[in-house]
């Protein structure tokens, strides 16, 4: 598939389809058609079988306190109508066992049988243990410069650090996190901050994810860039012409002081696979860069208009040494518009880079040209929620 029509496709996609649901955002009951579901964030588990049947266990992890939580489904014992008390086994913790269901059903968690958990239905699957960790009443994250003089000693300098908080991570205590970190935190939240004004519009597209579950909820951090210290820090070797090559140093701040902070304060999934780095321009490169050097830490890639001009495209002999530890996915991405076309020949090569190495276009590898599209923070931004689509997966 061209990519310019593999981008619209993702568009296609990301629009979904529209289901009947009350002004609440609840299912209709009457119409038999509830919303759609998918995955859980916390996977499933076989539960095993008993004289009865195949067991199948929801588990809902929410603090309800005084609250009781109830289950309604698709498919006996389960209805759209009245739901089937869970038993609290803890604080935060209520399960259900059935060994009646004889297929995967939808379901969705209730509190006090009247208050719906937001977003789509979950799929539960027969003869697993299906957890999740629901909320039912927020709908907006809230971003901070949490740490406004994050000092580094590798690098010998100190940045603000933007974080993005999901509504279920501030409403659920017993969620836990994937994080996303973001280069160029400046850019992310802030109009005043932002380059132009023009920020990538995290909040609005982080809080869509809540509410129709399009890709899982994630912590944002976003360290500013160093200003002058910016292009020796996203660059992973020396340009004869502009200087730099300090992105070891970059990315072991990252790695050694960055984020063990933010696994210590924040409820993260800190492996891996749940631990995404992405940028664009510079950030692309050095995201990419990443991807070779720190794949142990940093399991999924994105990297949005990267300068793969730098040092005479160093970047695609250094992606072709790829060792056995390499990315779960990577995201590459370009528009083809404004002076330098936002560099699409030489993303191009990226992607075939990837491609050499085994990667999958739509499984492993995504390759987006974005047709018109010029080298803007406005671009990336309207890029930015199909990009997590593929690096952060369904939210349900």
């Amino acid at each position: 598939m061209r990519a310019s029509a593999l981008f619209f496709s993702l568009l296609l996609f990301a629009c979904g389809t529209p289901v009947p649901v009350s002004d609440a955002g609840n299912p209709v009951v009457d119409s038999g058609t509830p919303d759609a579901g998918g995955a859980t964030d916390a996977g499933t588990m076989d539960a095993g079988t008993t004289d009865a049947g195949v067991v199948t266990v929801l588990r809902v992890r929410y603090p309800a306190g005084t609250q009781s939580v109830s289950a309604r489904g698709s498919k006996a014992p389960f209805n759209w109508n009245t739901g089937v008390p869970m038993v609290k086994e803890n604080d935060d913790t209520w399960t259900l066992s059935v060994s009646t269901v004889s297929e995967d059903f939808e379901w969705k968690p209730l509190l006090d049988d009247t208050t719906w958990s937001k977003g789509p239905n979950y799929n539960g699957r027969l003869g697993a243990v299906n957890e999740v960790a629901p909320h039912f009443f927020r709908d907006n994250g809230e971003w901070s410069i949490r740490w406004p003089s994050f000092s580094s000693t590798l690098l010998g300098n100190t940045r603000g650090v933007y974080v993005y908080l999901p509504p279920t991570y501030l409403e659920n205590a017993a969620s836990r996190m994937p994080v996303v970190y973001m280069h160029d935190g400046q850019n992310l939240f802030d109009p005043a901050a932002a380059f132009g004004g023009v920020t990538w519009g995290v909040p609005q597209t982080m809080d869509s994810a809540a509410g129709d579950a399009r890709f899982r909820e994630a912590i944002i951090v976003g360290p500013e860039n160093a200003g002058s210290a910016r292009i020796s820090e996203y660059t992973p070797t020396a340009d004869a012409m502009y200087g730099g090559g300090n992105g070891d140093l970059y990315l072991r701040m990252l790695v050694e002081e960055l984020k063990p902070r933010v696994d210590a304060e924040l409820r993260t999934l800190p492996g891996r696979e749940h631990t995404v780095l992405i940028g664009s321009s510079l950030g692309g490169l050095i995201s990419s860069y990443a991807g070779v050097r720190k794949a142990d830490t940093f399991g999924v890639i994105g990297a949005m208009s990267p300068s793969v001009w730098w040092d005479n495209k160093a970047l695609l002999s250094i992606v072709a040494q790829t060792g056995t530890t390499r990315p779960l996915r990577v995201y590459v991405d370009s528009g083809d518009s404004g002076t330098s076309n936002d560099g699409v020949t030489d993303t191009a090569s990226l992607a075939a880079a990837y491609r050499t190495l085994g990667y999958l276009e739509g499984s492993t590898l995504r390759y987006v040209v974005q047709p018109g599209a010029t080298h803007t923070e406005s671009a990336w931004a309207s890029r930015l929620p199909a990009a997590f689509e593929f690096l952060l997966g369904p939210g349900r």
